[in-house]
């Protein structure tokens, strides 16, 4: 029975797991030529997005109100160009600012029922510049000019929703307003003199 064992059982065993090696290498290599394959087809896409950053942003320098629209917080060339595609560049388009609020779903809708007043988000709006204001203000709010006031329910989310679009409602109307007179953003015509404190809580 050992002779057995010995000479014909262990033979097997060590031909079944050199035979599963064997799978296991080829497997393997099969999977990480997969790998590079993917990993090729992601230097490509990043390639692609690099060389259309570089076209966007330089077919947006070369626009006639590029100064106006970055000289806005937290608008550059990519995020400013995504706010004009959206907007467009004609100044017939919008009659004025509430309008162009109205397109962008940055004004809020308020309905009164006797003493229910309920105040909700806008559902038809154009959604792509929606998100590029929300990121818009997000990186305005931490520029100097952005709005100082909020109120004692927004203070202990200072970066939350609701500030959020109540500053990107307020720069998307003075956008329009610069862009109708080519003036440029001034922080001290739109939100007043620059306050010490970092938040100053509303009574």
């Amino acid at each position: 029975s050992v002779a057995l064992v010995t000479g014909v059982i262990y033979p097997c065993v060590s031909r079944a797991r050199t035979a599963t090696l064997i799978s296991i290498c080829r497997s393997a290599d099969a999977f990480g030529r997969q790998a590079l394959a993917l990993l090729g087809g992601v230097d490509a896409e990043c390639a692609a997005v690099d060389q259309l950053t570089e076209a966007t942003t330089e077919a947006f320098q070369q626009y006639p109100d590029y100064a106006v629209i970055t000289s806005f917080p937290g608008l550059a060339d990519l995020s400013g160009a995504r706010v004009l595609g959206e907007i467009g560049d004609d100044r017939e388009r919008f009659t004025d600012a509430r309008s162009l609020k109205t397109y962008a779903g940055s004004v809020l809708i308020t309905r009164a029922s006797g003493r229910s007043i309920s105040i909700t988000r806008r559902v038809v709006k154009n959604n792509r510049l929606n998100a590029a204001g929300f990121l818009w203000a997000f990186a305005a709010m931490a520029k100097a000019g952005a709005p100082k006031t909020i109120n004692a329910e927004d203070a202990t989310a200072a970066i939350g929703t609701p500030l959020r679009f109540g500053t990107f409602d307020r720069l998307l109307g003075q956008l329009h307003y610069c862009l109708q007179t080519g003036q440029h953003y001034d922080p001290i015509k739109a939100f007043g003199p620059a306050q010490d404190a970092s938040f100053e809580i509303a009574a």
